[in-house]
């Protein structure tokens, strides 16, 4: 068994440097800087790359979807022209071009003499009436 060093051959030596059979606090204190530095640099890169999604989900169903595929596309391809065309694309709005076509649709209709569609009926969801408070709900009839 090795004997300890004797103080006064160690007292020239920086702080950093451990002992023989010691612990080494500074490569534990480095070893989990590092894992949360690499793991924060993560979580940011990732939300960074969401971005462009996280933008273009207050626009149309379209325009999120070809956002969506840009920004895949670019994570997998690791190139940036994907998402900055996604970010691009989530930042301006996309003309709404159903309704004027929708329409122009139902005026050929009408000048072609086809009936007009019926308006769509609002449906009413089967909701279970609730008795006013301090009433007894009412009870059905039992067969004897």
């Amino acid at each position: 068994m090795a004997e300890p060093l004797h103080p006064a051959a160690t007292h020239h030596l920086p702080a950093f440097v451990t002992a023989p059979g010691e612990t080494d606090v500074l490569f534990v204190v480095m070893t989990i800087f590092v894992l949360l530095a690499v793991i924060g640099i993560g979580i940011f890169y990732f939300k960074l790359h969401a971005l462009p999604e996280q933008m273009a989900h207050r626009g149309q169903k379209v325009q999120m979807e070809i956002v969506a595929v840009l920004a895949l596309l670019a994570l997998f391809t690791h190139n940036h022209a994907f998402w900055i065309a996604g970010l691009l694309l989530a930042l301006l709005p996309m003309p709404d071009f159903m309704t004027p076509l929708v329409s122009i649709a139902r005026s050929l209709d009408r000048m072609a003499g086809g009936a007009e569609p019926p308006a769509p009926v609002p449906v009413k969801a089967a909701v279970p009436e609730t008795p006013p408070p301090g009433t007894a709900p009412p009870t059905e009839p039992r067969e004897v």
